[in-house]
């Protein structure tokens, strides 16, 4: 199919934007099915959009057409219900620009890209998205400020000189620490052309970061139900009850710090909305006592998540209601 040579409509962009993983079979071949599977069920939460694919997505272990393939599958299962960031991240500026214009040219609300760690300096980040933009023009860039080695970890003063630069960065996804410190720094000096700071690192400091004016939040998706309850009782000025949910999700949010793909491909093949909890990428795996943890922890939050029923019908496309519950 070709897809026509215009940007992408404008959407707004701020809430709850969980990071799709790349659901694999046995065989480690990307599940298609068990992605769009996902997608419905982040419909079915009320997220106020959807990324793919990021850290939380193993982007570093997917080929180039694989990614390619792979955004449009989340795009198209979307079908334009809730905007969708795309993250077009390389170590290859060149693959990172053919990403860029293929997911501009696919409807992506913005292009997620992590500041390279080879470019310590504004003068050099800022000529690198300079180019970039240019080659996308009129869709929106989000400069994903995460640690070495995927990003470089830029201080706060560093980032404002490249928003000041480049104007296409309308948003910002904070990861390094302390992530609240540096959005207020980067909020208070940030020019008119920021849109917003989205906070990042699986959600574990999004009370300090809502409270010092993050726009949204960009966790991985185990608990996008109790990320949506979350971000409705913010909207609302609750505060205590935002605590209040936030105090509830640290359990597993702990979890989540170690084990990562683990623990977020776990609990979603045990919810029955992936086939396999396969990983290409390397690190800790769950072992059954983890396991049995994940499972008391989750049991706690259950009045917060989309009951077995949902889940059922979410696997099919012609049983599940979309749009915001």
């Amino acid at each position: 199919m070709t897809l026509p040579d215009t940007p992408a409509p404008r959407h707004s962009i701020n809430g709850v934007f969980p990071v799709l993983p790349t659901p694999f079979d046995n065989a480690l071949a990307p599940d298609l099915a068990s992605l769009r599977c996902l997608v419905r069920y982040l419909l079915c939460c009320g997220v106020d959009g959807m990324t793919f694919p990021g850290v939380a997505s193993e982007f570093a272990q997917l080929s180039e057409d694989e990614r390619a393939q792979l955004a449009q599958v989340v795009l198209d299962e979307v079908a334009g219900r809730v905007p969708v960031v795309i993250g077009v991240s390389s170590s290859d500026p060149a693959m990172t620009l053919r990403l860029a214009q293929s997911a501009s040219r696919a409807g992506a609300a913005a292009l997620m890209v992590a500041a390279p760690p080879h470019l310590p300096t504004a003068a050099g980040q800022a000529a690198y998205f300079s180019q970039l933009a240019a080659g996308v023009p009129g869709t929106p860039l989000m400069l994903q400020n995460v640690p070495p080695p995927v990003g470089a970890g830029l201080d706060a003063e560093v980032l404002l000189d490249i928003l000041k630069a480049v104007p296409a960065i309308e948003y910002i996804k904070e990861e390094s620490l302390p992530s609240g410190q540096r959005l207020s720094t980067v909020c208070a000096g940030a020019p008119a052309t920021l849109r917003g700071v989205f906070g990042g690192a699986g959600g574990r400091y999004i009370t300090d970061e809502l409270r010092r004016g993050a726009c949204g939040t960009m966790p991985a998706i185990e608990l996008a139900e109790v990320h949506v309850a979350l971000f409705k009782a913010h909207r609302q000025g609750n505060a205590d009850r935002v605590r209040e949910i936030f105090t509830r999700m640290l359990p597993i949010l702990n979890i989540q710090a170690v084990f990562r793909w683990s623990l977020t491909k776990q609990v979603l093949f045990g919810r029955g909305l992936i086939n396999s909890p396969a990983q290409r990428i390397a690190g800790p795996r769950l072992d059954p006592l983890d396991l049995e943890d994940v499972k008391a922890f989750m049991g706690d939050l259950q009045d917060l998540l989309l009951p077995a029923e949902a889940l059922a019908a979410i696997k099919n496309p012609g049983e599940v209601a979309h749009g915001k519950t």
